[in-house]
């Protein structure tokens, strides 16, 4: 499985920004799909998970209301709008993809359930 983010950028306050991340080497549609951030000194953490039919997604409360996954199975491709961005949302932005079955749902994922990871893209937001 690879995995490829995009659309990283320098922004100032309140702009938006859609990341994109294409898989590749497996069956899109039977993996949910997640974005992952790391600010500078501070670990890796949850953004965002969407099941494999795109169906549920769920978010880490302080991007509830801003931030949008979506993915296109026909494409390979997920999403990550990021909309009224702030500065603390200033990180490197990563995708992740986990093997989704019917008995445990992308809401019970944790980190350790993501198998693979992409290479990460840079968002800075300034004030």
């Amino acid at each position: 499985v690879q995995l490829q983010a995009s659309g990283g950028g320098l922004v100032q306050a309140g702009d938006s920004l859609r990341l994109s991340c294409i898989a590749s080497g497996h069956i899109f549609s039977n993996y949910g799909m997640g974005w992952f951030r790391q600010a500078p000194g501070k670990e890796r953490e949850f953004v965002a998970v969407v099941s494999r039919n795109g169906e549920n997604t769920y978010y880490a409360d302080p991007v509830k209301g801003r931030f949008t996954i979506s993915r296109d199975n026909a494409k390979n491709l997920v999403y990550l709008q990021m909309n009224s961005l702030k500065p603390e949302d200033t990180a490197v932005y990563y995708c992740a993809a986990g093997e989704e079955t019917d008995d445990y749902g992308v809401e019970y994922w944790t980190k350790s359930d993501f198998g693979w990871w992409g290479q990460g893209t840079q968002v800075t937001v300034s004030s």
